[in-house]
């Protein structure tokens, strides 16, 4: 990071200042004014903003909190240590990012001088704009958003060792630097920023810390994703299986409960999802978009569309263009 940068970032704030001289207490009415530890959005970001960042508090333990909002933590020095949901303790390094979502409680030990680390506060509505970058036929992405913003009271986290990754680097410091700085037109920037960066994250699944069962449940779903979103026109559940190092019975059960669907039906929604790309964006022959997309058995494939989308190919690609004629 650069260092004009880094020096704007570790300068000592009045709260530290505060702490410094003696108060070793957090000032709670700065952050929540529930009587349980809710850290606030209202109290941490402007009013009308979405996104927004402050530098996370050192030299005094940060009491266990949740939030209501989406909280992304990013280390541009040293480490800071963190206790999630009561029983996972993980250690943020340098460069590394921690995604945690609503629901998820959080504790933070003391942050030393040199220990500079980045709180993104961000609501879910956010994501709704950034959603339109990624591309909707990619389960992958949807499923990382998902994971942030579901609202079925599960506290959910990832945390991506991402230090040696330098697109992900230069983007979080690009998106570090347009919150800061507000250009006139950072609210598209900071969107497309994000949008850049899941698109990024979603194709290392591998650098997510797996030290507790829920993360390798994440990285599970993730990496079956991932698999599908790069081979769904020949994958099988048996590759799946041989290069995870799992029988096909135990990859089916792990699929099954990391992602609350079977692998066919993640297969299939993948290969539809791709079918409604093509007949959207391409003049191909429907006949060869089944194929291309991975089916060999037209008649099972138009079922199995129809009973997704309420009508056939032909007259899924005919109401687009009749939309899209209309608004021109």
């Amino acid at each position: 990071m650069k260092q004009e940068l880094m020096e704007r970032l570790s300068a000592i704030t009045e709260e530290e200042r505060r702490i410094l001289t003696g108060d070793k207490q957090v000032q709670r009415e700065l952050y929540t004014s529930s009587s349980e530890f809710t850290v606030d959005s209202a109290k941490m970001m402007d009013k009308g903003r979405l996104i927004d960042i402050r530098t996370h508090t050192r030299f005094i333990p940060f009491p266990e909190h949740r939030h209501n909002y989406i909280e992304i933590m990013y280390m541009c020095s040293g480490t800071t240590t963190h206790i999630i949901n009561r029983e996972t303790r993980l250690v943020l390094g340098k460069g590394e990012l921690l995604f945690l979502n609503q629901f998820a409680s959080h504790e933070i030990l003391e942050a030393g001088k040199e220990d500079i680390c980045i709180n993104f506060f961000i609501l879910p509505q956010f994501f709704d704009e950034v959603l339109p970058m990624i591309q909707r036929e990619n389960v992958l992405s949807d499923f990382v958003v998902d994971t942030l913003r579901k609202n079925n009271n599960s506290a959910g986290y990832l945390h991506y060792k991402v230090a040696d990754v330098l697109p992900v680097q230069n983007l979080v410091e690009n998106l570090i630097w347009s919150l800061l700085n507000q250009p006139v037109n950072h609210r598209q920037l900071n969107q497309t920023t994000m949008g850049l960066l899941f698109m990024l994250l979603v194709n290392y699944t591998d650098k997510i810390e797996q030290s507790n069962p829920d993360q390798q449940q994440s990285a599970t779903a993730m990496q079956t994703l991932k698999y599908i979103e790069e081979n769904y026109q020949t994958a099988t559940l048996t590759e799946l299986a041989d290069s995870l190092g799992q029988s096909v019975s135990n990859m089916s059960k792990l699929v099954k409960s990391s992602t609350g669907r079977t692998f066919q039906e993640l297969l299939h929604e993948k290969r539809l999802n791709q079918t409604v790309h093509l007949l959207m964006k391409t003049a191909l022959p429907i006949t060869d978009i089944i194929f291309r997309v991975g089916y060999d058995n037209t008649s099972y494939f138009h079922r199995m569309f129809k009973d997704k989308f309420g009508m056939s190919p032909r007259q899924y690609r005919m109401s687009f263009s009749d939309r899209r004629d209309s608004e021109e």
